[in-house]
């Protein structure tokens, strides 16, 4: 809801500085869905956690990750793999494990998020 504090008392277009940043928002359209996804993937308090745990962590098993983030693994499972299909992190398999870590790309999002330049890829 817009409040006085909110809006122009009256209309003051600077029609070339406007049309310019419009241009550069329209020019990097297409990345804004991508770019929505991730930080979507990073705004769930569980997946976050699940995320922060992958970067004290390193690499994590599926049933350690839900241990440290007091979790069932089934939903640490789903968390991970939301975080995988968003690029933040990636997973192999072990045997009978699978094992999640966070991209370069999760790590400095993550990193951005927590203002921290300690987190791990």
């Amino acid at each position: 809801m817009a409040t006085d504090a909110d809006t122009c008392d009256l209309l003051c277009l600077d029609l070339p500085h406007a049309e310019e940043v419009r241009a550069q928002l329209t020019a990097s359209q297409s990345n804004e869905r991508a770019l929505a996804e991730r930080a979507r993937a990073l705004a769930d308090g569980s997946r976050l956690r699940v995320a922060r745990a992958l970067s004290l962590g390193g690499e994590l098993c599926v049933c350690d990750v839900a241990w440290v983030c007091g979790l069932s693994q089934n939903t640490t499972s789903h968390h991970a793999r939301q975080l995988r299909t968003a690029g933040l992190a990636d997973s192999r398999r072990d045997g009978k494990l699978v094992m999640y870590r966070l991209t370069p790309l999760g790590a400095r999002l993550l990193a951005q998020l927590l203002d921290d330049e300690h987190v791990r890829a």
